[in-house]
């Protein structure tokens, strides 16, 4: 079976107003997304998203012209080895770094996808896994900056719907971010969980101000208060307090990881299958962490394609930790795009679909109805 055709779909839609949220790298405006369709000789189709990286349009037409040439033709069967083609030829030397590690991760979930369909089982079966219950935190774009009354209502909402852990966006000022944290706690105590996400906007001084507040409250997490290639102040905030630091959803390839766990500063390992180097790699990275003994909890918020792809992905290997459930007020990648993979149970989980591949039937007529918007996503 040979791949036969590539094709990415960058795809957009605004934000309302009054469904916008406020982070540490901006409000957001608009929502983008790159959809990736492979096609086989064998007539199977397989989708996956490459994550739009601010550059929906580029990462987009770096898919459909080199790397579609570099693979069409190539054994639909042997993902590892297509891997490597677009690899070896494109993001290892002078290839447009991440960008480049963005679209093979599109086409890589794209053509795992495919090897479920081929097989006729579902995803995390081909994998190696068990379907099994997933525990899930509320996260994507939303429990931003905003009033303590208005936060704890949104964080309620997720609580009500059976979430029993929660990421609140941090990266204000301190002060603000401990009276959020604070009033959180405050309303649900230690029945749920409580996760947090600078955004990288965090400095080292301001880490060293809030993280005693974080300890007090046992914040499970404090994610990427810095930008990823800031080793230097990761390994210095490592050791202001016990809350453990989360980095990894910017951070690509198995070489990145291997750098990030070495370096020991790290605890918490969030891999994006849309953008770390897809699943092959993301297999790759969560071995590396078990040798290390460190957990997996992927990043995963924009379309139904990756989170179906991370549910699947949780359910093989045995460090997984947290699915991220998107709970943002709107996302029509989510909704309208696919039917919503990650919906919640009772007990806070979701579970793997059952369906070949991922499990999931896009709604071409979607690509149409979203143009991409160019600009910025964040202002």
């Amino acid at each position: 079976m040979r791949i036969a055709d590539v094709r990415a779909y960058p795809v957009s839609y605004p934000i309302a107003p009054q469904n916008r949220v406020a982070l540490g790298i901006g409000t957001a405006v608009k929502r983008d997304a790159v959809l990736v369709k492979v096609t086989t000789d064998a007539g199977l189709v397989g989708w996956g998203e490459a994550h739009h990286g601010r550059a929906h349009t580029a990462v987009a037409k770096l898919i459909d012209t080199t790397l579609k040439q570099l693979i069409v033709g190539s054994d639909a069967e042997d993902i590892p080895e297509v891997w490597e083609k677009m690899y070896r030829y494109q993001l290892a030397s002078h290839g447009m770094g991440a960008g480049a590690c963005l679209a093979i991760s599109g086409i890589d979930m794209a053509l795992w996808d495919i090897r479920g369909k081929a097989l006729a089982l579902p995803l995390y079966r081909v994998l190696g896994g068990t379907r099994k219950a997933i525990p899930a935190y509320a996260g994507g774009v939303s429990l931003g900056y905003q009033e303590k009354s208005r936060l704890i209502d949104e964080a309620r909402a997720s609580v009500d719907r059976g979430y029993k852990a929660i990421k609140l966006r941090v990266g204000d000022t301190v002060d603000k971010d401990v009276e959020r944290m604070r009033a959180v706690h405050a309303t649900f105590g230690k029945e749920l969980a409580i996760l947090t996400d600078a955004n990288i906007g965090y400095t080292l001084d301001q880490v060293r101000e809030v993280m005693p507040a974080m300890d007090e409250l046992e914040i499970g997490w404090l994610e990427e208060p810095f930008p990823a290639p800031d080793f230097r102040s990761y390994r210095a905030a490592a050791r202001l307090g016990r809350t453990p630091l989360a980095a990894g959803e910017n951070h690509y390839t198995r070489f990145e990881f291997d750098r990030l766990i070495e370096d020991g500063a790290v605890r918490i390992l969030q891999p994006d299958l849309s953008k770390s180097g897809g699943i092959t790699e993301g297999l790759r990275i969560a071995a590396l962490a078990a040798a290390a003994n460190l957990p997996i909890h992927p990043h995963s918020s924009m379309t139904g394609l990756n989170h179906a792809a991370t549910i699947h992905f949780l359910a093989a290997i045995g460090n997984g930790g947290y699915f991220e459930g998107d709970v943002s007020r709107s996302n029509k990648f989510r909704d309208e795009l696919v039917d919503n993979p990650g919906e919640i149970d009772a007990e806070g989980c979701v579970w793997p679909l059952e369906k070949p591949g991922l499990g999931l039937e896009v709604d071409e007529r979607f690509i149409g109805r979203h143009p991409p918007i160019e600009g910025p996503g964040y202002v």
